[in-house]
């Protein structure tokens, strides 16, 4: 346990860190639990619990945790590579550089 005076104060010991894999609020506050988790840099805040879990939630870290989702729809991203295609379908123009 790290003594602290203020919420912010709590906050910024928190977040003073090269890691951000998970971070926990203990709380009887329904405010706090709700506005603090959204001031930590961790990929995980459990609120009242610890090591909670569901396959459905995105789990990964932030900082030097790691990069990326594992687990729920958001891990489909790891998967895939974004592509632009531009096709133009109008009458040849003279300059592929002039517009119109």
């Amino acid at each position: 346990m790290i003594p602290f005076d203020t919420d912010e104060d709590a906050v910024s010991i928190a977040n003073d860190s090269d890691y951000g894999l998970a971070a926990g609020v203990w709380t009887q506050s329904l405010n706090r639990a709700l506005t603090i988790p959204k001031q930590l840099e961790a990929g995980s805040v459990w609120v009242n619990t610890y090591r909670l879990v569901s396959y459905m939630a995105p789990f990964g870290g932030v900082k030097s945790s790691g990069i990326g989702r594992e687990n729920g729809s958001r891990a489909i991203y790891e998967y895939l590579e974004a592509k632009s295609v531009f096709i133009n379908r109008m009458p040849k123009t003279e300059s592929p550089f002039i517009f119109g």
